[in-house]
């Protein structure tokens, strides 16, 4: 062999072993890839799979039910897209044990020599698939109760009157005294209660139903499809009647009830936002009258509500422009006729100059954030008004303000308003009036706010007792100087042995508790002649004794405790009254 000849056999035999050594670290790439790698012929054979892809297409959960397993799926695909000679990159689910595998994998037909080849690539995308699901559930799906949230049934309620889905009800359902709920067994409690009540609710719905909650405590039902308003009225019904029975949760046993408003399309609008807030209107005519229960929408809702918008426009104006004015109404000694304090009652001059009692926007100013000002405006008037009240009621009369129960328990109003309350010179004439919940529910009140009070030497009364959260458990854990009880037990007391016998019971313990006793509301001669000679309650208050008394009214050249003396003495003798005496049936 020439020396060129040995020469070219030798470049050949290093190229050959350069080009194995190319070959073999190739192989040794393509096995070490974390992408997995397929290639394919027409005939479904796999000509080449690596490492990650065997993993990936071999390591799933058998396959049940006749369906094929990953590897079979990544063939017959393969072989309809070389028949197809087209490119494709789409995703591939791999079922596991742990849970679902998502592959992002690009396909493309490529012919080498004369053979037709499926080059496949695929990617796990699971990690991000698992992060996008958990943005969109954090868009769409309420993290406490899972339910889509407002968006979701918003775009279905829109969808359905789109395309003509037929009748369907929109219920809007408000869970009764949440706040009180939260306040009193706390936050934890209050959400494992709203949990539990979307599982109630959503118990018995169909598959095309869809129950969403929209905020804190309130939830949206859409119900379709529907024949007719009595099944739905049937349907709230006995929802209403599931949501009643007591919830136990975490030992404690919850009772909770549910507002509902419902509106029905296309009786009540063609969209989302019509429907709902015609919902919206018929559960606050159930809030207004009681709750508990279940309304349909009728147009008279509309027209209560705009009524009710021009109270609230009258009352923001009437604070800017300081048109509140307030009444006096005096709290007696039934049994010396002497004016023991008077209570300041807000009033309101509407723009034609007439006056509205408070029912018609107290609880629409707590409502609104309002009230804080109110008050404030209440105690300035008493403070530029004093002198004159000194002379008409006396300079040792208290003087009663109201306080809401939810003013009461916030420190941010409380801290300012004692504050004001010393700054007049007589805090210890005041008397601040809070409602029963202030003290049994978990609110700042006892513990914080009434030493404030106290230091200043300003007394508490309990306003309306008997209607709130009221037993004599709690009352009993009350530290008060005053208990009013509420009109609806004095009405015709003279006349009802069991508001008696209640009456009896708060009378004895309250005396117990060193706590004065006012009996509010009385209107009739009867009521006050049973108070005086069945009870040894002292002090009282309402229209028998004197109606409310503006400041315009009031002549201090004749004070008013000389006339209320007058007005009882002037009063007819109950001689023929049964009750009147000790000894008569209404004995203690």
């Amino acid at each position: 062999m020439q020396n060129s000849d040995r020469h070219n056999f030798s470049s050949r035999l290093t190229e050959a072993g350069s080009a194995s050594a190319e070959l073999s670290l190739l192989r040794d790439v393509l096995k070490m890839l974390p992408t997995g790698v397929t290639v394919q012929d027409e005939h479904g054979r796999l000509v080449l799979i690596n490492d990650a892809a065997a993993a990936q297409l071999t390591g799933g959960t058998d396959a049940r039910d006749g369906t094929l397993s990953p590897l079979e799926q990544r063939r017959e695909t393969g072989c309809a897209l070389l028949r197809g000679g087209r490119s494709v990159v789409a995703e591939e689910q791999i079922p596991r044990a742990s849970g679902p595998q998502t592959l992002l994998t690009a396909h493309r037909p490529v012919r080498i020599g004369d053979r037709n080849l499926l080059l496949s690539s695929s990617a796990d995308i699971s990690e991000h698939k698992a992060f996008e699901e958990l943005l969109i559930r954090s868009a769409y799906f309420d993290e406490l109760t899972g339910l889509p949230m407002r968006r979701v049934i918003e775009r279905r309620v829109d969808h359905l009157v789109r395309h003509g889905g037929g009748p369907f009800a929109l219920a809007f359902i408000d869970l009764d005294n949440f706040k009180h709920i939260n306040d009193y067994y706390g936050h934890a409690t209050g959400d494992a209660l709203l949990v539990e009540l979307a599982r109630r609710i959503g118990r018995d719905l169909r598959s095309t139903d869809l129950l969403s909650r929209i905020s804190g405590d309130e939830f949206l039902l859409l119900l379709q499809p529907i024949d007719r308003a009595a099944e739905v009225a049937e349907f709230t019904r006995s929802m209403l009647y599931r949501l009643n029975a007591p919830f136990f949760i975490d030992g404690a046993e919850v009772f909770a009830s549910a507002s509902i408003g419902v509106s029905f399309y296309p009786d009540h609008g063609n969209d989302y936002e019509v429907l709902r807030q015609k919902a919206d209107l018929a559960m606050y005519r159930v809030k207004n009258n009681g709750k508990g229960a279940v309304a349909f929408f009728d147009h008279a809702m509309e027209q209560d509500a705009l009524a009710r918008m021009k109270v609230e426009q009258s009352l923001r104006l009437a604070i800017l422009e300081k048109r509140f004015c307030c009444a006096f109404q005096p709290k007696v000694d039934i049994r010396t006729e002497e004016i023991k304090g008077i209570e300041a009652l807000v009033r309101l001059r509407d723009n034609e100059g007439v006056i509205q009692a408070p029912g018609a926007f107290v609880n629409l100013a707590v409502e609104l954030g309002l009230i804080d000002e109110l008050t404030h405006l209440v105690l300035a008037e008493i403070v530029k008004s004093i002198d004159l009240i000194n002379e008409t009621f006396g300079h040792e009369a208290t003087i009663s303000i109201n306080v809401a129960a939810k003013q009461a328990g916030n420190p941010d109003f409380m801290r300012p308003f004692a504050e004001a309350l010393a700054a007049t010179g007589f805090p210890k004439r005041f008397m601040v009036e809070v409602t029963e919940d202030a003290f049994v529910t978990k609110s700042h009140f006892q513990q914080e706010i009434l030493p404030l009070l106290r230091e200043i030497g300003v007394g508490i009364s309990i306003d309306d007792f008997g209607i709130g959260y009221s037993s004599l458990s709690a009352l009993a854990d009350i530290t008060a100087d005053e208990i009013k009880i509420d009109r609806a037990f004095i009405t015709d007391i003279h006349k009802r042995p069991r508001s008696q016998g209640i009456l009896r019971a708060i009378e004895s313990l309250s005396e117990a508790l060193g706590m004065t006793v006012i009996a509010e509301g009385i209107e009739s001669f009867e009521e006050l002649a049973y108070l005086q000679a069945a009870t040894r309650i002292r002090y009282a208050q309402g229209y028998y004794f004197s109606r409310p008394i503006f400041l315009e009214e009031l002549k201090p050249a004749i004070p008013l405790a000389s006339e209320a003396r007058k007005s009882l003495a002037s009063r007819p003798a109950p001689e023929s009254r049964q009750y009147q005496a000790r000894g008569s049936s209404y004995r203690r």
